[in-house]
């Protein structure tokens, strides 16, 4: 395996995913609240990780031969982002019981909470775009070496998630007080419906 081109796969890789986006926010939170973070941490980078192996290999054939693909994909994950925005809005917007009821509640939701992570990762196509098609694209100018350049970028993306999971539980005396927890299910909330107005718009 070429170091190098190793290097140059985790570089673009974790160049395309630190930036704020459904995914990272819905981790951060976890994160926060400390639930299930191994678990959620584990399956964006495994989708990750699929679809990274998805562009070095054949996405572009398979987009070719289903066009609905991307309609499909593009209103449905406007509609999710635009529901989890709500639900984020709400959050913030409640009282302070409630808020803070919502920060702790217990440790036993993890088949929905890995639900909301495959449907923010999977019904995103702005994933598809970074993973798939441009580092897809990229991968073609390390011909004989995309195996290498395939592995660098999703070592990129096991250590950003688990960094920013794990390294979201060292914030949460931050997020003791209530007016915290408000700030960020209100930014959640933009990211989400700022990302669902892009996709619709075709951005």
């Amino acid at each position: 395996m070429d170091l190098a081109t190793f290097i140059t796969g985790m570089t673009m890789g974790l160049s395309l995913i630190v930036a704020i986006g459904a995914q990272n926010a819905f981790v951060l939170r976890q994160g926060l609240k400390g639930q299930h973070v191994f678990w959620i941490c584990l399956t964006c980078a495994l989708s990750d990780a699929i679809l990274i192996m998805l562009g070095v290999t054949s996405f572009g054939r398979i987009a070719a031969w289903l066009p609905w693909v991307d309609p499909v994909m593009r209103y449905g994950g406007a509609a999710f982002l635009v529901w989890y925005g709500v639900k984020s809005l709400h959050s913030a917007l409640g009282s302070n019981e409630v808020l803070m009821a919502s920060a702790k509640e217990d440790r036993t939701g993890l088949a929905s909470a890995l639900f909301t992570c495959l449907a923010l990762t999977w019904l995103n196509p702005h994933v598809y775009l970074d993973t798939v098609v441009l580092l897809g694209t990229i991968s073609t100018q390390f011909e004989g070496q995309k195996a290498a350049f395939a592995a660098g970028a999703m070592t990129g993306s096991f250590l950003f998630f688990f960094a920013l999971g794990y390294g979201a539980t060292r914030l949460r005396p931050v997020f003791a007080r209530p007016s915290a927890w408000r700030i960020l299910e209100g930014g959640i909330a933009l990211v989400m419906w700022g990302i669902a107005l892009k996709l619709v718009l075709g951005s």
